[in-house]
Parts: C-alpha cells; sequence; structure tokens
C-alpha cells in the first residue's frame, strides 16, 4: 500500500492556487480596470478594489467611439467576431464530417492519397499559406466582407482527422445492418453517424468558435473597413494612439465584453465538451 504524504498534498495544492492566481490575476485587472475611471487608472497606484462605473463603461464602449485607433462601436465588432465565429466552427464541422465520411466509407481511386494530402496541410505553418490565401481572396473581391473572413478558414485537416479516427471505430455490423435495410448512404450518416457523433461535434464546436472568435492575424489583413472589424482587431485599434491618448476604461470594458462570449460557449457546452474529448481519447 502508498503511504500518503501529506506535505505532497499541500505542495500540489500550492502549486494548483499560485497556477490559478497567475491566469486569474490578469482577468482580475481587466475588471478592475473596467469599471474606473481613465483617471484612476492613470494615477498611481492603480486601484485594486473595484469601481462603481462598470455598466457605463460597457455602454459606452458598446455604443459609441472607444478611442483615437478606433471609431466604431463594439457591439458592430462584437457582432462580425460572432458571426466570424459560428460560421467557422458550423463550417469546419460540417465539411469536416462529410470528408471524414466520404474518405472512410466511399471507395473510390486514389483514396488515400486525398486524405494524406489533407493531413499534410497540418505540417504546413499558418504564414506559408496565408500569402497565396490572400492573393486569391483579393483576386475574387471578398475583402472586407464576412465571406472573406470566413471562407478561407472553414477547411480543417484536424477536425477531418479526428472524424476519420471515430468513424473507424464504428462498428462493420451497422453499417452491414443499413445496407439489409436499404439506407442510403446519406441516410446512413444522417441516422446512425450524426447521432454517434453529437459529443464529438460538440466538443470540436467549442474549440472551433474560441479559434474563431480570437482570430487576429488573418482579419488584420482582409479587412481595412471598420466595419468589418472583429473585437480583437477594435481592441489592438483602441491602444494605437500611445499610452497617454488610450482610455483605458473603454479598452479594459471592451476586453472584458470581449471575454464573455467565449466564457459562455464554454460554460453552457461543458458537459459534451468534456465527454466529447474523452470519447475522441478512447
Amino acid at each position: 500500500m502508498v503511504e500518503r504524504k501529506p506535505w505532497l498534498d499541500w505542495l500540489a495544492h500550492a502549486i494548483l492556487l499560485l497556477g490559478v492566481a497567475v491566469v486569474a490575476f490578469p482577468l482580475y485587472v481587466t475588471f478592475i480596470a473596467a469599471s474606473q475611471t481613465s483617471e484612476a487608472i492613470l494615477h498611481a497606484p492603480m486601484p485594486l478594489v473595484p469601481g462603481g462605473h462598470l455598466l457605463d463603461n460597457m455602454a459606452t464602449a458598446l455604443g459609441g467611439g472607444t478611442g483615437s485607433g478606433s471609431s466604431a462601436p463594439v457591439a458592430r465588432m462584437m457582432w462580425v467576431s460572432f458571426v466570424t465565429a459560428m460560421v467557422i466552427a458550423v463550417g469546419k464541422i460540417a465539411i469536416s464530417l462529410l470528408s471524414a465520411f466520404a474518405i472512410v466509407y466511399f471507395r473510390f481511386p486514389l483514396r488515400q492519397l486525398f486524405f494524406w494530402a489533407i493531413f499534410v496541410t497540418l505540417m504546413l505553418p499558418v504564414e506559408v499559406r496565408i500569402g497565396p490565401t490572400y492573393q486569391v481572396v483579393a483576386d475574387l473581391h471578398m475583402l472586407n466582407s464576412y465571406a472573406g473572413l470566413t471562407v478561407p478558414l472553414i477547411a480543417s485537416a484536424t477536425a477531418t482527422f479526428l472524424f476519420r479516427q471515430f468513424f473507424l471505430t464504428v462498428p462493420d455490423e451497422l453499417v452491414e445492418a443499413s445496407r439489409i435495410d436499404g439506407a442510403s448512404p446519406l441516410r446512413f450518416f444522417k441516422d446512425v453517424l450524426l447521432p454517434l457523433s453529437t459529443t464529438s461535434i460538440a466538443a470540436l464546436f467549442v474549440i472551433q468558435f474560441i479559434y474563431g472568435w480570437n482570430q487576429y492575424l488573418w482579419p488584420l489583413l482582409v479587412t481595412t473597413d471598420e466595419s468589418m472589424y472583429p473585437v480583437v482587431i477594435g481592441i489592438k485599434r483602441m491602444i494605437s494612439g500611445g499610452e497617454a491618448a488610450n482610455d483605458w476604461n473603454l479598452v479594459m470594458a471592451t476586453a472584458l465584453l470581449a471575454m464573455i462570449p467565449p466564457a459562455l460557449v464554454v460554460i453552457l457546452m461543458q458537459r459534451w465538451f468534456v465527454k466529447g474529448l474523452v470519447d475522441t481519447e478512447k
């Protein structure tokens, strides 16, 4: 029997608490700054207790200009980010499901070659692909549009690989039973594979939504119109005027608002997210 050492438990908890503090303290400072006036933030030392201006700062950020670098309302930027994240998440899942279904259950020439061609894209850095992709988007006149923000990002080799691996674990008896019942391939996909893939879809939706919401480099290239800025770009534009020119209370209020949608997605889908990751590992 292994002897438990109390000091090891204390050490583990101390390390855990330290890690939580390191992660949580910047979020706490953001919340504090979002509830203060700009003058209070710039006055040293900055307060470390909440102020009384949180709702006012959020309302100002949502409804109007938020600094010298950007005049677009944060509500508009958050809408752009939400649409972008939803289209990317849903698009990646839909395309990956159909791609994995075709690779696993259809027999056609060069089937494995196509799969490995998709898989190889995982080894290419984004910087290698971003130049040619931008040129294609520009030639198609898709700059400053939702299509330009989302279409180049909805193909996912990672999701295709994960769904392929999951489909390979589906018993052959289910496939044979569907064939005996006269089910078409699309009916087998809809009635059998999709219900079995629910938790995996939920897990990938959370990951891909956060991926789409946090996009910075690609929107920076394809958007020049402030009405098409996602909120991540908007925050960067707000602080482009230098330290003294920034309304830090509005910047922090915007940052706090930008955290809410992905946090809600994780909280609301936490059960399916964890189960999906566990099922994927099996």
